[in-house]
């Protein structure tokens, strides 16, 4: 996977982690890495002679990624079809841009109700505050 943002707390110079390493660098359970990784949410990840996971920096940087994509409410059916368009290659760029525009439109709108929301508990919390004598943070 190619698509990174910013790096995550790492060991410096170390490129190769376990599964529990990962799972302490980014808060996601060992459970939810192997199914991320059975979904083909996450790219094949290689492994040690051992059949341990071996995941990279470039692993964790799609993890990232992923986390980023989760906090803006995409579906996983979404993240999964962008995670495979991503392997398709560059070809699919224009897909990829259309499926990040459409969460990008679903966020700007989750915002306005948010910030909708918002101006009516300020209206209610300073109505309190006059009615109770204090002051609105």
């Amino acid at each position: 996977m190619t698509e990174s943002v910013e790096s995550t707390t790492r060991t410096a110079g170390k490129d190769r982690y376990t599964i529990s390493e990962v799972a302490a660098l980014t808060g996601l359970t060992a459970h939810t890495l192997r199914w991320y990784e059975r979904i083909g949410l996450m790219p094949h990840v290689d492994r040690s002679h051992t059949g341990q996971r071996r995941f990279t920096a470039r692993d964790l940087d799609w993890l990232e990624f992923v986390g980023k994509l989760r906090l803006t409410g995409m579906p996983v059916a979404d993240m999964v079809r962008y995670a495979e368009l991503v392997r398709e290659g560059a070809h699919t760029h224009a897909q990829r841009r259309a499926l990040l525009e459409a969460t990008r439109r679903d966020v700007r709108s989750r915002i306005a109700e948010l910030q909708s929301t918002l101006a009516v508990l300020d209206v209610k919390i300073d109505h309190y505050g006059t009615i109770c004598g204090g002051t609105s943070p």
